[in-house]
């Protein structure tokens, strides 16, 4: 049986180029949404497998199109394709449910690259896949471990602007459960451009475990080297300490947040380094066995008027989920 396909783009153009993009050895029905008022009416009216989304849309762009998707609780793996390469899009999107995004233009090989790694030819595939993306946290739980992070984090922000003299901005903790290859494309769109550190961290204790990640952009280096009054020359080794006092505080901070909060003691392992200077694809490829299915929750700290960011996720192993939801159901009694 063919597999539906539904291609959304304002441009005729754009959804023409991309049909004819597409994996000649896939039995597929192509259909064209023209924008996103369009591409949820035709979700609705044909229910396809596939959607290949733009973002630039008149109407209902496609920020709208994927909040509207899981609000209405439609089903269809949806692939960003778009010239909007910012990593907040990049971000953004996956966090509102896309399985992955591809740059404009598209050509034939990435777009069966994209295929091949989600194995979405394949019906018991596309079918798991759904099922996963179907899976969410319940609000009220979600509501929870945010607010438990946002208390640990905040203790977190405060050491380090402490050290630094600096204002430390704080964002909303994102909170999902993700498989393995979903964390893969998470990290990747961190700073999908820039080169990266980063340090892993593991930590036990009362029935829950998993491993604090901290990611740091090299070009923060020198910022922080300033902030810290060092003045000699910048090398690996340096950088490398820099890099550890950074996780030691922002990791050993929230980790003592939450086991207070929570009412257990976090016994932290050594840190490892996951790699220097490298490209966060790189990093994820060479430490992936790490990581399976998992409870992420992930914290973008950024510093004022310094180009300073770093990205911290709390990655909780699917043994840990049991402890956890004891924990919150305690917390959410009347």
């Amino acid at each position: 049986m063919s597999t539906s396909v539904l291609v959304c783009d304002d441009s005729k153009l754009a959804r023409r180029q991309l049909a004819r993009s597409l994996p000649d050895d896939w039995d597929i029905k192509i259909e064209f949404a023209e924008n996103g008022v369009h591409c949820i009416e035709q979700i609705k009216k044909i229910q396809p497998e596939i959607l290949f989304l733009d973002l630039n849309m008149p109407e209902m762009d496609g920020y709208e199109v994927l909040q509207a998707i899981q609000e209405q609780d439609l089903h269809v793996l949806t692939v960003v394709v778009s010239g909007d390469i910012q990593p907040n899009a990049h971000r953004r999107v996956l966090e509102l449910g896309a399985i992955d995004f591809i740059q404009k233009p598209c050509s034939a090989e990435k777009l069966a690259s994209i295929i091949e790694h989600h194995g979405i030819k394949d019906k018991a595939m596309r079918e798991r896949l759904a099922n996963k993306l179907g899976e969410q946290v319940d609000p009220d739980v979600r509501d929870i471990y945010q607010e438990l992070t946002n208390v640990a984090m905040g203790q977190a922000g405060d050491l380090l602007a402490r050290l630094l003299n600096v204002f430390v901005k704080l964002p909303i903790p994102n909170v999902n459960v993700l498989e393995v290859n979903e964390l893969d494309m998470a990290l990747r769109s961190i700073d999908a451009n820039a080169a990266t550190s980063g340090v892993c961290q593991g930590f036990i204790g009362g029935g829950v475990s998993g491993e604090a990640l901290l990611l740091l952009n090299d070009s923060s280096f020198k910022e922080i080297a300033s902030l810290m009054n060092y003045e000699g020359e910048l090398n690996d080794k340096v950088e490398l300490e820099l890099l550890m006092d950074v996780s030691n505080i922002l990791i050993g901070a929230i980790l003592t947040g939450l086991s207070h909060q929570l009412d257990m003691r976090f016994s932290q392992g050594h840190p490892v380094v996951l790699g220097q200077h490298c490209d966060v694809s790189d990093l994820v490829k060479a430490n992936k066995s790490r990581w399976q299915r998992t409870l992420a929750i992930e914290i973008s700290y950024g510093i004022e008027n310094h180009n300073i960011n770093c990205d911290l996720m709390l990655l909780f192993t699917e043994d840990s989920l049991k402890t956890l939801k004891y924990k919150v159901a305690y917390l959410l009694e009347d």
